[in-house]
Order: structure tokens, then C-alpha cells, then sequence
């Protein structure tokens, strides 16, 4: 059976937008729109659906987005239900956009000169190619993974300052960060906050490092990443938060410590 919209990839979409009259619309909650969106585009939820139906006439091209790709379908399905004709979403949400992005826009890192020997011997033994810094194995494990899921702290920075890619995610939307968690290595960790990760990059399944780290009872790297800054209010696919998954009495503490703080300064700020 058919849509009653047209789903868009991000590239096809990036061309789609450029078009006259588009109205591009962001169903993600406040604070992620307020925090990165496509350029141009409007805040779309339950309240104001009604509004833009009231207002716009019904061969208004509209594009609809949200995280995955789940909740534009069914904004997208509504508006077809009013009548609306030229309706389209984004396939895999706001994440494949910054995906697109970072493929069109931001060149791949590359190294500022040769590579070191000593380097492209560890790349080498960790079966990526001697000369690329930004090559990938297995899961699309890229060598700043691997050094970090090894806890090198030493070789994560060697990879760092020879231009490996932090923005880079494995095939299940896990970056560097993740895998140094996992080997609960303060120093990586470190050295990757320090080299601009994403400190709240969501995976395929919505869950952060801070979730996982306060799930597996990983206490260091749980008090690296709140001194990173990292939000302890999101939440998961699931709608879980770092808080709800917590495995020990240590990282219990820590959480509801911050999430108090955060939840006092927003009190203030309304």
C-alpha cells in the first residue's frame, strides 16, 4: 500500500527544500531544535499541527523531519489526511541530515603531513591501511575507535592530532567516546572531550555514552562525562534516561546530584 506523502533521503531532500514555497518543519522537542536545525525551519508539535492546517493551503509543499524518521510519518500522514498534496519527510530523521552534512559540507579530516611510522605500524597491525587515518574495519570501526576501545589514551591522541575523524559513528551510531567508555578510560576520554567529540551523540537506538557508562556501572567514565558536560536529561528511544539505566549506588548519586542541579537552573530560567 502506498503513503499518502513521498519519504525523502537527505540528499534528495536537500535539493527538494531549495525549491520556492517550501515549508520545512521540525517535529524534534524544543530543546534539540533549539540546539542545531535545518536551515528555515519551523517548530512543528500537537499544538501548533492545527495552526499550520488553519493556515496553509493544501498544495503548500511542506517537508516534515524529526530524530529517526518515525514521527514525521505520522505528522506527514496527518496532513495528507486534511488533504494536503505535497507532503514529504525524511527518511532516517535529523541524524541522517547531520550524516549528509558532514559528508557535503565538512571534507574528511586528513592528516597535516606524512603519517609517523610508529603510527602507520599500529594501523597496520590493527588491520587498517598504513597511510589513512580515517579507514575502517569491521563494523565501520575506524582507528580513533579502536585506540579508544583499547583505552590508549597515548595513540588516541596520536590519531587525534594526525586528523582522525570524531565525528565518525560504527555501523550502530556509536562514535569514539563510546568505545572509550566501555574500557571506562578517564585519560581517553580526556583526550577526546578535549578533541571535540560529541559528548551527547545518540546512537541507533537514542542512548548517549552517559547512558551506557551509568548502565554498566561505569563510574569513571560517568564522572568524566558530567564534567564534559554531558545531558543527563536525555533520553533514550525507549524514553529511558542515564538516570532510570543506572547499575550502581556511586553513579546513582552522581546523576540525580546533576539532574537536580539542571532541573533548579531551568526552574530559574522560566
Amino acid at each position: 500500500m502506498s503513503l499518502p506523502f513521498r519519504r525523502l533521503t537527505a540528499d534528495a531532500a536537500a535539493s527538494f527544500i531549495k525549491q520556492d514555497g517550501v515549508r520545512i518543519l521540525d517535529c524534534r522537542d524544543p530543546r534539540a531544535y533549539a540546539a542545531a536545525h535545518i536551515e528555515g525551519a519551523e517548530r512543528l508539535d500537537d499544538r501548533s499541527f492545527g495552526g499550520y492546517v488553519g493556515q496553509l493551503p493544501r498544495d503548500t509543499p511542506l517537508f516534515i523531519y524529526c530524530y529517526h524518521g518515525n514521527a514525521s510519518q505520522t505528522f506527514a500522514s496527518m496532513f495528507a489526511d486534511f488533504r494536503f498534496t505535497n507532503v514529504h519527510d525524511l527518511v532516517g530523521g535529523y541524524e541522517a541530515w547531520e550524516q549528509y552534512e558532514r559528508i557535503m559540507v565538512k571534507p574528511a579530516a586528513k592528516a597535516a603531513g606524512p603519517i609517523p611510522a610508529d603510527l602507520a605500524d599500529w594501523l597496520e597491525a590493527q588491520g587498517f591501511a598504513r597511510d589513512d587515518v580515517n579507514g575502517t574495519i569491521e563494523n565501520k570501526t575506524t582507528p580513533v575507535m579502536r585506540a579508544a576501545r583499547l583505552g590508549d589514551a597515548a595513540m588516541t591522541a596520536a590519531l587525534v592530532n594526525a586528523g582522525a575523524d570524531l565525528d565518525a559513528r560504527n555501523a550502530d551510531g556509536n562514535n569514539a567516546l563510546w568505545l572509550a567508555c566501555f574500557a571506562n578510560d578517564p585519560a581517553t576520554i580526556e583526550v577526546l572531550v578535549e578533541g571535540g567529540v560529541d559528548v551527547d551523540n545518540q546512537n541507533d537506538n537514542g542512548a548517549t555514552c552517559l547512558m551506557y557508562a551509568a548502565s554498566a556501572g561505569k563510574t569513571e567514565a560517568v564522572v568524566q562525562l558530567l564534567k564534559a558536560g554531558a545531558d543527563v536529561l536525555l533520553k533514550s528511544a525507549d524514553d529511558y534516561t542515564a538516570l532510570d539505566m543506572v547499575a550502581n549506588e556511586e553513579c546513582l548519586h552522581l546523576l540525580r546530584a546533576v539532574e537536580k542541579a539542571v532541573k533548579a537552573e531551568q526552574q530559574k530560567a522560566a
